[in-house]
């Protein structure tokens, strides 16, 4: 049995960039995406949820490179007024009776698992940031670098999609205003104290975002899979 959970939180910005959809087959196969639009231009907290329920669907019949692939096409124009939205994506495809969830993504959405022990990030981010960090760059350096993307949903391609394999019985997939705004400390004391509940441990996760220095709050979006 696959139990979901899905939360998302408007920022302090006008409205909800950020989109998650669970969807599940008749035979209990489950896909998930959760859809963190880039900024907040005229087309992106409409077309959010749209990406999140395609992806969603597809990844539950076809595997999630195929759900953030067939989103993808959804905004690779940009549109007659040279504004459609983009996103970064993390998708999500659970078998009943197979102990790999497959998750896919592209940009700095996130997947976690938690094998009872521990939470661990199965995502590397796609920035810049990131890669200078893999390079040895300081890390003062690396930080400043790490709203800078290297991928995106609209331009997603194989080659740009990445795959994780993840055995953990609970699965975490998260936009940056949660685990930009929540240590990964408290994203575990919070898996500890909700995790066999996953909509509350949704909802905790959310909810746990706090606005940084300048009083700006991000979206902030959660799923949670567990399989019992």
């Amino acid at each position: 049995m696959i139990i979901t959970g899905c939360a998302t939180r408007e920022g302090t910005a006008e409205d909800n960039a950020d989109a998650a959809k669970v969807y599940q087959l008749a035979d209990g196969t489950v896909g998930a995406a959760v859809i963190d639009g880039i900024g907040h231009g005229p087309h992106t907290s409409t077309t959010a949820p749209l990406l999140a329920e395609v992806a969603a669907r597809i990844s539950a019949r076809r595997g999630p490179l195929a759900g953030l692939l067939t989103a993808a096409e959804l905004i690779a124009d940009p549109g007659l007024d040279g504004e459609e939205a983009d996103a970064v994506a993390v998708a999500a495809r659970v078998y009943p009776d197979n102990d790999v969830t497959v998750i896919n993504w592209t940009g700095d959405a996130r997947a976690y698992g938690w094998n009872g022990h521990e939470l661990r990030r199965y995502t590397d981010d796609h920035t810049v940031g990131q890669q200078l960090r893999a390079n040895g760059v300081a890390l003062d350096l690396a930080r400043e670098h790490d709203n800078w993307l290297r991928t995106s949903l609209a331009r997603a391609s194989i080659g740009t999609v990445y795959t994780a394999g993840i055995r953990d019985q609970l699965i975490i997939l998260t936009s940056d205003g949660v685990h930009d705004q929540v240590t990964h400390d408290v994203m575990e004391d919070l898996v500890r104290e909700h995790g066999a509940s996953p909509q509350a441990l949704a909802d905790a996760l959310v909810a746990a975002a706090q606005a940084d220095e300048g009083d700006y709050r991000d979206d902030a979006t959660a799923i949670v899979l567990l399989t019992r």
